[in-house]
């Protein structure tokens, strides 16, 4: 890819994380102030679509956030070093952490 697609793809990295904090918060998510049992069929169904297409954003942040790293590591900068071990270390943090979210949501819609 040629670097001004890279720059691109990492700026949707940033707009797909604020889509992703959006549709991953309960507040936003129909009959946010009900309890389960007090839902309707429509609630239920159309809370369970908020959570699917919050892990499938989610996912696909992360594997965003992936290509771009790989990219960035196949053309570092000379001076850039030290900072790309940051980076990739940030970036692994980032997916363990957006992981462990998916995990947790997929845990609760099995229940």
């Amino acid at each position: 890819m040629r670097d001004d697609q890279i720059v691109r793809l990492q700026a949707l990295t940033e707009r797909l994380g604020e889509v992703v904090i959006t549709e991953v918060d309960p507040h936003q998510w129909p009959g946010a102030d009900k309890a389960p049992g007090e839902l309707t069929q429509q609630e239920r169904g159309d809370r369970y679509w908020c959570k699917k297409n919050a892990a499938a954003t989610m996912t696909l942040l992360l594997k965003v956030v992936n290509i771009a790293g790989i990219l960035n590591r196949q053309k570092p900068a000379p001076e850039a070093g030290a900072k790309i071990d940051e980076l990739d270390g940030e970036i692994a943090a980032a997916e363990r952490e957006a992981l462990a979210i998916i995990e947790r949501m997929q845990r609760s819609n099995a229940q």
